[in-house]
């Protein structure tokens, strides 16, 4: 949650030139299987979508201002064997432009890095805030 809450200020942050979504995937650690001892949530595998929408809720109590989706539950955003996966297992950040990937932050939770979404949508900005230059020959 408190990654969340990062990405959350993030999104406030930057959203006057990007757009954020959330998108909430398998759960990593199910209260029926491999359990985390820092778990925050009592999250069972989920068993059909509405298992997996009801537990994405609490991740949009997290992010309320940001969309929300949710993936399938054959996880075809997640796996790379999909076309048009990201390989988001379990955390992941993206930064997407005319549906050309230009950021890909390292697999979570250890390569799960705002400062690096951060840095590269502050030189993103900078760049959109700088006067081009054109030069017209006559």
């Amino acid at each position: 949650m408190a990654r969340l809450r990062s990405f959350q200020r993030l999104a406030a942050h930057f959203v006057d030139i990007a757009d954020f979504l959330l998108v909430y995937i398998e759960e990593a650690h199910p209260s029926d299987g491999w359990v985390s001892s820092d778990a925050a949530y009592n999250i069972p595998k989920h068993q059909c979508l509405q298992d997996r929408l009801r537990a994405a809720q609490l991740m949009r109590e997290g992010a309320p201002d940001c969309p929300l989706a949710v993936d399938t539950m054959d996880n075809a955003s997640m796996h790379k064997a999909s076309s048009s996966s990201y390989g988001a297992y379990f955390e992941r950040l993206y930064i997407i432009q005319e549906e050309k990937v230009m950021y890909q932050g390292g697999r979570g939770p250890e390569g799960y890095k705002i400062s690096e979404l951060r840095s590269w949508l502050d030189q993103y900005k900078t760049r959109l805030q700088s006067p081009s230059t054109v030069v017209i020959q006559v």
